[in-house]
């Protein structure tokens, strides 16, 4: 009678190995894992104006990154094809690490914290913080009225702002919100005084809301460089997207597609 339970006890233990083999064998070659299945799969943050965002109207995607993953597609082979999978900034490592996409395209940080867990191509973007406020809001006319006592700065979790935002506060007061909406909805209600962001957010903002108002840095405040990201342990598919990289910023395809979306602002050739 005790044998069945230990031939049970045998049995999920093989299974346990054979999908942590298979994993790692994954992680391993990734590359010719996708020439064989001719699929690339790409997290993104679909909400990302003017990278990677999904019109709700259309359902359609548009985008930098969008067109980029494309375009990297393209360059694996005639074959390939793009799989989009809906990650966030607070997800997309972990979506990453279990193999739910290959790469992360929606122009994300390159920060100390990431890097201890991903890897990154060479930065193809980047942009400086921006802070977004109510039209009515007379506590904030310029950069220097956000850090003082009294106020209230709105950040996302998840995103390189709320690092940073600690770091940099010496007066006013930091809400992490657990989405980017959230910290939208508190500035607008005036639970927060400002939230933080990057550039093609604060488009999306001033084209969308009517009571939204930028406050920009009169100088660099702190510029961020953005790249892909990739689970470790696999060089052969970094160097791939790293070419990839290059090539764009060579042949021209990355200046017209920031260009194309009016961000050309944003584009890293070097």
């Amino acid at each position: 009678m005790r044998l069945k339970p230990l031939l049970l006890a045998l049995f999920l233990t093989a299974q346990i190995v054979q999908c942590l083999s298979v994993d790692d064998a994954l992680a391993k070659d990734r590359l010719q894992a996708i020439l064989r299945s001719g699929v690339v799969q790409v997290c993104i943050w679909p909400d990302y104006y003017g990278i990677s965002f999904r019109n709700p109207k259309t359902n359609q995607l548009s985008g930098i990154d969008v067109d980029m993953a494309h375009e990297l597609a393209r360059d694996l082979g005639e074959s390939v094809q793009v799989r989009f999978v809906d990650s966030s900034f607070a997800r997309f490592t972990g979506d990453l690490a279990a193999n739910r996409c290959d790469i992360a395209m929606f122009a994300i940080g390159i920060t100390p914290l990431r890097r201890e867990k991903l890897r990154f191509t060479s930065p193809h973007l980047q942009s400086d913080v921006y802070a977004i406020t109510t039209r009515s809001n007379r506590r904030v006319q310029k950069w220097q009225d956000i850090d003082q006592p009294g106020m209230v700065v709105a950040v996302a979790k998840g995103t390189l702002h709320e690092p940073l935002m600690r770091k940099k506060l010496k007066h006013a007061t930091l809400k992490v919100l657990n989405t980017p909406f959230a910290r939208e909805q508190e500035v607008e209600s005036g639970r927060a005084d400002v939230f933080m962001t990057d550039y093609p957010y604060s488009r999306r903002m001033l084209a969308n809301s009517d009571w939204a108002r930028l406050v920009a840095p009169a100088s660099t405040y702190h510029i961020t460089p953005y790249g892909y990201a990739l689970a470790p342990g696999d060089e052969h598919w970094l160097q791939r997207v790293e070419q990839f990289v290059a090539r764009t910023k060579k042949d021209g395809r990355l200046l017209a597609i920031c260009s194309r979306y009016h961000l050309a602002a944003m584009a890293r050739l070097d």
